[in-house]
């Protein structure tokens, strides 16, 4: 089956061919197609993956896969949840004060992290998956999954490999940096591996 995943996020896209193609299934990307991403105004995780899904497929008629994903930390309210990809963009400061030029969106993300982690000593944390798919735009019946990796909040990054909040989300299981786990160990335990078994068991039945 050839699928539109429907995210501007190499990192996700990478991952999502790793679990995808050795199945059969071609992955093309919104940058495959010359298509932009649909805006995540929503509060959770699920409406915004439905949106994205929604949006993907009215745009390339190709059934349509997307997630919405981000790391969950209890002590902060649940943040940065839903707001995880521009945490650092939503922060307040005079002028601008806690930008960082020439540093990466992921950079300034787990910066931010940092500082309001600063002095907590209550540094649990999840990352949290919620994968769509649509068949078609009008398709009234999406498969939604969802899965869910828990652990902590390191005090420093550690590690080279993934993306996003790796560096800094330490896997409540061994204690490892989710950075320093090599591709196959990191799908077996994400929230999103969790959610893709899912999603391919209610593949599997239709």
């Amino acid at each position: 089956m050839k699928l539109l995943l429907a995210t501007g996020n190499a990192g996700k896209l990478r991952e999502f061919r790793r679990l995808l193609e050795p199945l059969g299934h071609s992955l093309a990307s919104l940058a495959d197609l010359g298509l932009t991403q649909a805006p995540e105004p929503a509060s959770t995780f699920v409406e915004n993956a439905l949106l994205k899904a929604r949006s993907g497929c009215a745009a390339s008629g190709l059934p349509t896969l997307a997630d919405d994903s981000g790391i969950v930390v209890p002590t902060l309210g649940g943040a940065p949840g839903v707001h995880s990809a521009r945490y650092a963009e939503d922060e307040v400061g005079p002028d601008n004060q806690n930008r960082s030029p020439g540093n990466s969106p992921d950079t300034d993300n787990n910066a931010r992290l940092l500082r309001e982690l600063d002095g907590v000593t209550d540094r649990r944390a999840y990352f949290y998956c919620v994968l769509v798919l649509l068949r078609d735009a009008d398709d009234p019946v999406p498969l939604i999954a969802s899965g869910a990796w828990h652990g902590a909040i390191g005090r420093a990054p550690e590690g080279a490999n993934g993306f996003g909040y790796d560096p800094l989300f330490r896997c409540a299981s061994d204690g490892r940096s989710a950075a320093t786990l090599s591709p196959d160990e990191k799908s077996a335990r994400s929230h999103r591996g969790h959610a893709w078994r899912q999603l391919r068991d209610q593949l599997d039945q239709l």
